[in-house]
């Protein structure tokens, strides 16, 4: 479902929180989950090349189902181009603004603060989130 524009924002959000939770070590003592969600990292990889390959290499739907996908996966990115894509790259936009927040603000950055801002603004385009992520490290700075 694509949240009035705002997929990329809300779906990247959640793939940032799933990456997080790996970074954050929560599975360093339980390797079973560490597996599951690094094999749905592998999964979101696949869906990725899917979009892509069916709208911009020419693939067929059977190209795509074979590549790995499961059929309703691949009807569904048949009729919604780049949503596959939209999720990475705002989670890709998220991970940007949070080093640029780190590198810039450097001892007074606050990984809870960072996230505060992010989900206080809503949900917004990709432009709009990097306005109000450069203002919070104005005003901080």
């Amino acid at each position: 479902m694509i949240y009035e524009g705002m997929d990329a924002f809300v779906e990247g959000w959640g793939l940032y929180a799933e990456a997080l939770a790996i970074e954050s070590g929560w599975y360093d003592n339980d390797l079973p989950s560490k597996l599951g969600a690094l094999n749905f990292q592998l999964f979101r990889a696949r869906r990725l090349v899917v979009d892509t390959g069916l709208h911009s290499k020419g693939w067929t739907r059977q190209q795509a189902i074979d590549y790995g996908i499961a059929v309703n996966e691949v009807e569904r990115y048949v009729v919604m181009p780049g949503q596959a894509c939209s999720y990475m790259i705002g989670q890709l936009k998220i991970l940007e603004l949070r080093d640029k927040a780190r590198r810039e603000l450097g001892d007074n950055f606050s990984l809870k603060e960072f996230h505060n801002v992010v989900l206080r603004t809503g949900a917004v385009p990709l432009e709009v989130l990097e306005e109000v992520v450069n203002d919070y490290i104005r005003r901080k700075k």
